[in-house]
């Protein structure tokens, strides 16, 4: 079976973050990066994968040369090699494109990516992927078990949890829960030495068009005072909440 893990580069979630050029850039001056987490929870299943079942893994990222220590890394946990397709990534519609002519190429059984990343949440490149690639599609993906061609998951649901029976190709989009936190894995000395032999492939973006752009960002506004209400007056509590806050 041979594995393709989708991995993203994201700012580290205690980064203070900050823009330029009129809010129009990100500021990335000082911001620790790392994989996206429901990313690493996916890459660590896939480890499960090669080392139960034999199964190879690779890993890919579309993005800049900023984004290779991301992939060491995932390469030290234990991935085979690593693919990045050179053009940033701007547009979830042409991540899951170039993501799809990476999939066509290798011909990969099994796509694992996060059901979204924490810096932009767009939650949309997944599905759009297997879409393009003609593949079955499971979302939310917290439990994931392959025998043979045939896949048996379970998803997170509104008020539950679902149980599926699908077969390859498949495309997860997965999160917290499709393993423990207690089994995601820090790159030893020994998997760090091996990963600088491992292959990095640059590849050269199939299309570099993007349907949208980000025109400006702006950072939650600041809270407000807290205006302390004595517990025993009920009736200035309601007048605040209906009159001030709209809340009632």
């Amino acid at each position: 079976m041979k594995i393709l893990v989708c991995i993203s580069h994201v700012p580290d979630t205690t980064s203070k973050i900050n823009f330029t050029d009129g809010d129009t850039k990100f500021d990335t001056n000082g911001v620790q990066f790392v994989i996206n987490p429901n990313d690493e929870f996916g890459l660590t299943r896939a480890m499960w994968f090669k080392e139960k079942q034999g199964a190879s893994v690779d890993v890919v990222n579309v993005g800049g040369a900023e984004t290779e220590p991301t992939l060491r890394k995932a390469l030290a946990i234990g991935a085979d090699s690593a693919i990045r397709v050179n053009t940033p990534a701007t547009d979830g519609f042409q991540v899951a494109k170039e993501l799809a002519k990476v999939v066509n190429d290798g011909g990969y059984d099994l796509v694992i990516a996060g059901r979204e990343s924490i810096d932009y949440n767009g939650g949309m490149v997944p599905g759009m992927l297997a879409q393009i690639i003609k593949a079955n599609f499971i979302n939310n993906c917290i439990s994931l078990e392959i025998e043979n061609d045939k896949a048996k998951a379970i998803r997170e649901i509104d008020g539950g949890k679902e149980t599926l029976s699908t077969s390859l190709p498949l495309v997860i989009g997965g999160q917290k829960g499709l393993v423990e936190e207690s089994d995601l894995r820090i790159p030893n000395m020994r998997g760090i030495m091996q990963a600088r032999k491992k292959p990095l492939n640059v590849v050269e973006p199939a299309d570099t068009s993007v349907k949208t752009e980000a025109v400006k960002f702006e950072k939650p506004a600041p809270k407000g005072d807290v205006k302390l209400i004595d517990p025993e007056n009920l009736d200035e509590l309601i007048d605040l909440l209906h009159n001030e806050a709209k809340a009632i």
